[in-house]
């Protein structure tokens, strides 16, 4: 397990947990906007040479108040290699992986060069890591549907992400539309800016209901999933699916 020295215990009350630090009103939130998360993905997929290097097949990347975690199963090896780091004090998530990769990429190239081999330089650094042993229904991340709907639109009318599975999804987007509409149609005293953007969601996720479309990802829960088949980063796929 990698170790930082300098990590202090996070006061809890704080919520540490988001990508960009912010605190403030951030209560079970881990970021704050999608910048915040496009930030993350972006400083992960910056690094992924290094698990290129070792021959990844998939791999994970999760954080809380006080650790991050990289578990990496390369190819043909039915293992999982832990890489752990304490927090470090003021850094975000994104910052600390950066740092225990930067490091982890240093040992690789210093032992390469020393012995001249790619192979025993990814051996090199794979056995800095914690082995385990994975269950191998584990191995694999979950194959789920994502609806393909706009979050901003359901907002919009206040829809819960639940009800897009209901069979009376269209009943529910029209009497939320509803429900809006007395309040902000211009008739009413709302204002015709605001009420435009409600009728553009409520026809938009008509639409949708009419003619459902989901795409396909793979991932786990409250975890980002490295494909390395694309030699990219997804990120955490919604919890209950």
């Amino acid at each position: 397990m990698l170790k930082n020295n300098k990590s202090n215990t996070r006061d809890q009350s704080q919520h540490r947990r988001l990508s960009c630090g912010t605190t403030e009103g951030m209560i079970n939130r881990r970021y704050c906007s999608l910048g915040c998360r496009q930030q993350l993905r972006q400083k992960l997929n910056t690094r992924s040479g290094l698990l290129q290097a070792l021959n990844t097949r998939y791999a994970t990347f999760s954080f809380s108040d006080t650790m991050i975690i990289l578990d990496v199963v390369p190819h043909g090896i039915k293992e999982n290699f832990r890489y752990a780091r304490l927090r470090s004090e003021g850094n975000t998530p994104a910052e600390d992986f950066s740092q225990m990769t930067n490091m982890l990429g240093n040992a690789w190239w210093e032992e390469e060069q020393r012995t001249a081999k790619k192979y025993l330089a990814s051996r090199y650094v794979l056995d800095l890591a914690e082995r385990c042993m994975i269950s191998p229904l584990l191995m694999r991340p979950k194959l789920i549907k994502v609806p393909t709907i706009k979050i901003a639109a359901m907002n919009c009318l206040e829809i819960d992400k639940a009800d897009i599975d209901s069979d009376e999804l269209s009943k529910i987007i029209k009497n939320a539309y509803r429900r809006k509409a007395k309040i902000h149609h211009p008739d009413a005293g709302g204002h015709a800016q605001t009420f435009r953007k409600l009728h553009v969601a409520y026809i938009e996720l008509l639409r949708w209901a009419d003619n459902p479309t989901f795409i396909r990802r793979r991932g786990f829960p409250d975890k980002w999933y490295y494909d390395s088949d694309n030699q990219k980063w997804v990120q955490p796929i919604p919890v209950g699916k």
